[in-house]
């Protein structure tokens, strides 16, 4: 389809099946107009990816959020074609420096911390095994960057089985799909096979997917609960990430208070303290997070009430952990880690402009291996039930030390200020080959009532400081510590990602 000057709603759906079909490398005979587009499980960069095509064949850069409040094909298809008649002209948006206005809803995230009140420990058999000694661990998130290494560690560190939830067509297609989530990470072995049991469900759906017997199965037979699993997606809205993070939530203490009373570990986020109330304020691991007002991006609002939702679980007397952990970098031994995160596609998409952003920004991202066996460690000890622990990186480093350790591997690399450095953003950044393409929204759109960009609600000046010194002392003398991010750390993880072929030689 070439570019012209107006699209048929017909015009836009065909050339939508046909550009999702390759995204998600399938035929196009396999997508269907009218179901939700949630059911492809896009992710934050295929949605992105998919936007900024439609930038480029529209002439205008519609909103991401179209993506959810016109959830089918055919109903997106139909708005952006009424979109487009109502743009005065189409535009090269190459060189357009304006970005959408995201309205934000007015959404009570206090009204939304609604625990159903069935699901109550009282009528369940009490904890029967220690929770050093779990016989068979359930999972969620594990199909995720964070969930592999957590597979790892309850396999190391316990002789349970782990019964991991999965969306799939059956039981051998979800075993694949986690051996090869595994194996990208270089950490499959053999012996892992037996002990890894896929629970073929749905995290956004009733009973997590299961049928009402599943589901009492399931509750009968497990231990342990470690519940990692959230729809991460920066663009969406409370609404639409609801179902996967916060009623998901809601089903996983529904199954932890059915037929016996099975301690749940939480993966929560540091994000539950994004109110600019804590700005600049240290808050420690047991502090209070009552404030939400001012918590913008939707996926940190799920957090908020999920959390939520376990400290009233807990108060009803279920056991439980919570771990808040910042951005997750890659593992600290092999710097293995996940390139299509935000942290990876800044940074190579910099690399590319030869520009980074002149901004107050802390690096306080923990390495998976770190946050991933503190989580087992601090989880099976019996003082840790009803506390919570901030995963957070105790010595963070600002961007300039970043910036610095690129530019002494020969990389020539410029600071702008953020202002001149988005407009160089806009008139590089043009091709989908550069990672900071898919990532526009992000950087360029108004989000909140101040209309700020996500990288303004991020500086240094809108953060707490988030103290790991409780969980400091609960790791004392187990021998996981957080390695310093250091020259050492920048040289594993560069050297993964030259290795790997995603970023070149300067």
């Amino acid at each position: 389809m070439s570019l012209k000057q107006s699209y048929s709603a017909a015009e836009i759906q065909a050339w939508m099946i046909s550009n999702l079909a390759e995204l998600l490398g399938v035929e196009a005979d396999e997508i269907d107009a009218s179901i939700n587009l949630e059911s492809y499980g896009l992710d934050s960069a295929q949605a992105m990816m998919l936007v900024s095509k439609l930038e480029k064949l529209l002439g205008f850069q519609p909103s991401p959020l179209l993506l959810w409040h016109y959830p089918t094909i055919e109903s997106l298809s139909q708005r952006l074609s009424e979109e487009f008649a109502e743009q005065p002209e189409v535009q090269d948006t190459k060189s357009s420096t304006s970005s959408t206005k995201i309205e934000t809803p007015v959404l009570d995230l206090q009204a939304e911390v609604v625990l159903d009140p069935t699901i109550h420990p009282g009528g369940a058999l009490p904890v029967s095994l220690p929770v050093t000694q779990p016989k068979k661990v359930f999972l969620t998130g594990a199909t995720g960057f964070l969930g592999a290494f957590l597979i790892r560690e309850l396999l190391q560190q316990t002789q349970a089985d782990i019964y991991c939830l999965v969306r799939a067509a059956n039981a051998e297609a979800g075993k694949n799909k986690l051996q090869n989530n595994l194996e990208s990470y270089a950490i499959w072995q053999e012996n892992y096979e037996s002990r890894i049991i896929p629970v073929i469900g749905d995290l956004s759906e009733p009973l997590l997917g299961l049928s009402s017997t599943q589901f009492q199965t399931l509750a009968a037979e497990i231990d342990t609960i470690y519940h990692s699993g959230a729809l991460l997606n920066y663009v969406f809205p409370y609404s639409a990430l609801k179902a996967a993070n916060v009623l998901g939530t809601q089903e996983v203490l529904r199954l932890a208070c059915q037929i016996k009373v099975k301690p749940v570990h939480y993966v929560s986020s540091v994000a539950v303290f994004e109110s600019p109330v804590y700005a600049g304020k240290i808050v420690k691991e047991n502090d209070d997070f009552g404030h939400w007002e001012g918590i913008y991006l939707g996926y940190s609002q799920t957090k908020w009430v999920a959390e939520k939702l376990v400290k009233i679980a807990s108060d009803r007397g279920l056991p439980v952990t919570i771990h808040r952990p910042p951005l997750i970098a890659g593992d600290s031994e092999t710097g293995i880690g996940n390139t299509h995160d935000f942290i990876n596609l800044m940074v190579k998409g910099c690399l590319e402009m030869g520009c980074f952003p002149e901004v107050e920004y802390m690096l306080d991202m923990s390495p998976v291996d770190y946050v991933s066996q503190a989580i087992v460690h601090l989880s099976m000890q019996k003082e840790s039930l009803g506390k919570a622990f901030h995963l957070q990186h105790p010595e963070p480093v600002s961007l300039s030390v970043l910036v610095d350790w690129i530019r002494s591997f020969g990389y020539e690399i410029k600071m702008l200020p953020y202002e001149e450095w988005q407009a160089e953003l806009i008139e590089n950044a043009t091709s989908v080959d550069n990672p900071l393409y898919t990532l526009r929204p992000f950087l360029l759109e108004r989000w909140s009532d101040e209309q700020l960009t996500i990288p303004d609600l991020y500086l240094k000046a809108r953060r707490p400081h988030i103290s790991c010194q409780e969980t400091t002392k609960a790791l004392a003398g187990s021998a996981i510590a957080c390695p310093p991010i250091d020259g050492k750390l920048f040289m594993t993880y560069t050297a993964y990602l030259i290795q790997s072929g995603f970023l070149s030689m300067a």
